[in-house]
């Protein structure tokens, strides 16, 4: 009887009334793990257009960039789901604090690392291992955040978790529009810097122990051996089969149009500022037979007026990368809010339909005809809002789907299975020609998918995580 009163009790509370100063601190690291982890991704992206051409020696428009670098974006998403599985397994066996300091020191050395890469092929391959960690990590901190939370704040905590990754993005831009402005070599500045996440390993080690769930897992595993920890293969039995396939379903639309789609919203402004250098320079925009210049002569005519207008051009591409991260950033915040009163299954079937909507009036409509910057500067949080607000869902609801003993690999494996599917994606693209808007919008039909796969989905809003 106790027992029912203080769970009414405890309900009744709002979600971060009760909530202890370690649960915060919980909080706290797991999400600085995670903007790193961003970071070390979001550096590439916003270092991408200087450094694969003073890799390959070309300029930045030429064919040979745009391969290398989805072959850069394939490794690193086929790294972090190879990491994402491993180390989701080795948290449910070893532990949450001990796994989380082992993929924040692997990110953040290989990060390092790049600073002095001098190829593009070393280039993919660090990519990967970059990847092994990040995967790693996101898949140790969702569970041990949703393991520590209590029940009425788990989507809320786990959203806000999750939505600290813009400020991972945030600084990857902030560098982006900075190192600019140090030389042709300024790029590898921005890599050399991910070092300094390791620090964090150290106020892990001091602070955090494992969560209560986790031991007493582990003491179920010990004294009965159908209980035992990280077993991939369980993954698909029973109960768990129907979880794995709509969990790896999810990820792998949201990471696929993420990387296909989300990103390219820099491209919106960035288009724009290269027209006015283009005007600026009386470039045509076009090349046709009226402007009298062979196609290798408009090109250098092209690439010497983006040269001589390249810090406004950089800045341009940096606040679309800022004013996309921005509305994605609300919309993994409000995640967990709008799950608790849609459920989990109506929050994603809202955010898939109009991030779909949202794909086409972007790439379709305002990109392709042209729109104002100041309409393509009110469109892209809204843009990002839902292409990218759907995330902090897999990090709320992946959780949820597994006992105890499978939460890291059950989830890591629904998170970063999804990376291996956006890795096939983009070795594909990485061998035909076609543009980043063009990208897009093929992909775009994946959110109605997503849509029809939430229909067989499982319901957990309400429900306390299964032991």
């Amino acid at each position: 009887m106790s027992d029912i009163i203080e769970q009414n009790a405890d309900s009744n509370l709002k979600w971060y009334q009760g909530i202890t100063r370690y649960q915060w601190l919980v909080l706290l690291i797991a999400s600085l793990g995670w903007v790193f982890d961003i970071f070390e991704g979001q550096i590439f992206v916003a270092s991408m257009r200087d450094a694969m051409p003073a890799l390959l020696g070309v300029v930045a428009d030429d064919p040979a960039v745009a391969r290398w670098n989805d072959m850069s974006f394939g490794s690193f998403l086929l790294g972090g789901a190879i990491g994402g599985v491993f180390f989701g397994m080795m948290s449910d066996r070893v532990g949450r604090s001990k796994t989380m300091i082992v993929t924040i020191l692997f990110y953040s050395l290989f990060t390092c690392v790049t600073a002095f890469a001098q190829s593009a092929w070393q280039m993919v391959i660090l990519r990967f291992f970059v990847a092994m960690g990040v995967g790693g990590e996101w898949a140790v901190a969702s569970a041990m955040v949703a393991e520590v939370m209590p029940q009425r704040s788990r989507a809320v905590m786990s959203s806000i978790f999750h939505a600290s990754s813009v400020f991972g993005t945030l600084l990857a831009a902030a560098a982006g529009a900075f190192i600019i402005t140090l030389g042709e070599s300024a790029w590898r500045w921005g890599f050399a810097i991910g070092a300094l996440p390791a620090l964090l390993t150290l106020w892990i080690r001091w602070s955090l122990h494992e969560p209560e769930q986790w031991v007493r897992a582990r003491e179920k595993a010990a004294a009965d051996a159908t209980q035992k920890t990280g077993r991939l293969s369980e993954l698909f039995e029973g109960t768990n089969l129907r979880n794995t396939i709509v969990g790896v379903s999810l990820a792998s639309i949201g990471l696929v149009t993420f990387w296909g789609g989300h990103i390219y919203g820099k491209n919106a402004l960035l288009r724009g500022a290269q027209t006015e250098a283009l005007q600026a320079e009386h470039v045509p925009i076009t090349n046709s037979e009226e402007t009298g210049l062979t196609k290798e002569e408009y090109k250098a005519e092209r690439q010497a007026a983006f040269k001589k207008h390249e810090t406004p051009i950089k800045r341009a591409e940096m606040l679309s990368m800022a004013l996309n991260t921005i509305g994605g950033g609300l919309g993994l915040l409000l995640f967990g809010t709008i799950s608790n009163r849609l459920g989990r299954k109506g929050a994603f079937i809202l955010y898939h339909v109009a991030a779909f909507v949202m794909m086409l009036v972007m790439f379709k409509v305002l990109i392709a005809n042209h729109a104002s910057q100041t309409v393509l500067a009110l469109t892209l949080p809204v843009f990002g809002f839902f292409t990218l607000g759907m995330h902090a869902g897999y990090a709320v609801y992946f959780p949820e789907l597994y006992p105890t003993r499978l939460r890291g690999t059950g989830a890591g494996f629904c998170f970063n299975m999804g990376r291996l599917a956006t890795a096939a994606a983009f070795f594909g693209f990485g061998a035909v020609a076609i543009t980043d808007e063009n990208k897009a919008l093929l992909l775009a039909p994946l959110y109605l998918v997503g849509v029809v796969v939430v229909f067989f989905a499982k319901e957990t809003s309400g429900q306390e995580l299964m032991e």
